[in-house]
């Protein structure tokens, strides 16, 4: 199968060992979130799973309000300009609401949460790796994956979609704000314009993604925490690479996820 891959040219032979070993520990996490619990290995204690929460989710809300609320606020603005021409302000109200619901609200939350714990969940495992501290649990028979991967998958995988929902509803608030105090739309008016256009379909589409972007910032977090090599230097290098791959990778799902959706009329 190495050979195989190898000889379409389409990635060399690290990226390809690099892709199987990330697959392993994705199905090797999967295994202790979905079988382990059934057997009578040794699991994971929920105090971790709650700080972890605590740590991705409440310690997040405040940079994600921000984002998505100037956001909104931005948005609204650059709408408005382009529908005064055609004389259809009010429809700011929807298309701030849509956008944020089924692209915006989502995307820049897992950016933001991926700049801000992708980053912390890579330099945390990778300073453990190089001092030698992984090596420790193995020695106490602590697996890592166990240890160290799941509870931040969990807490990621609930967090993120939390955190989108509240990016939304901020988001509109921004662009309630510049729609009312601005461009002078009745508030009833403009809320009844939101509900109007904004369906239970652009808010599960949109949640739905946050729920693969979770997975990605959570594994390729750790996975380059548990590779990391070099000491400082290499633990500076493996969080930059943590975060740029995060970024691109939630880029690509979100296209393929909106691919899908577009094309079956989801």
């Amino acid at each position: 199968m190495l050979r195989f891959l190898e000889m379409l040219g389409i990635f060399t032979k690290n990226q390809i060992i690099t892709l199987i070993n990330f697959t392993k520990l994705f199905l090797d996490t999967l295994f202790w979130i979905f079988i382990a619990p059934f057997t009578r290995r040794r699991y994971l204690k929920r105090e971790s799973i709650f700080y972890q929460m605590v740590f991705m989710g409440l310690r997040s809300i405040i940079i994600v309000f921000f984002v998505t609320f100037f956001t909104g606020f931005v948005l609204a603005m650059q709408a408005a300009y382009q529908l005064k021409q055609v004389g259809a302000v009010v429809y700011v109200a929807s298309l701030v609401a849509v956008s944020l619901a089924r692209e915006l609200g989502p995307v820049l939350t897992a950016l933001v949460v991926a700049g801000r714990v992708g980053a912390a969940i890579t330099a945390e495992i990778g300073s453990m790796s190089v001092t030698e501290q992984l090596e420790a649990l193995d020695t106490m028979a602590i697996n890592p994956t166990r240890f160290l991967v799941v509870p931040r998958l969990i807490a990621l995988f609930f967090m993120l979609p939390c955190l989108t929902i509240i990016g939304d509803f901020v988001g509109m608030f921004g662009g309630y704000l510049i729609g009312v105090l601005n461009l002078k739309i009745n508030s009833a008016h403009y809320i009844h314009v939101t509900l109007k256009f904004l369906s239970l379909k652009d808010i599960y589409t949109g949640l739905s993604k946050s729920f693969v972007f979770a997975i990605i910032i959570a594994m390729v977090g750790c996975y380059q925490g548990l590779n990391t090599k070099g000491g400082a230097q290499g633990v500076g290098k493996a969080t930059t690479l943590s975060v740029v791959t995060s970024f691109i990778l939630i880029i690509l799902a979100d296209a393929v996820l909106t691919a899908i959706y577009y094309f079956s009329n989801i």
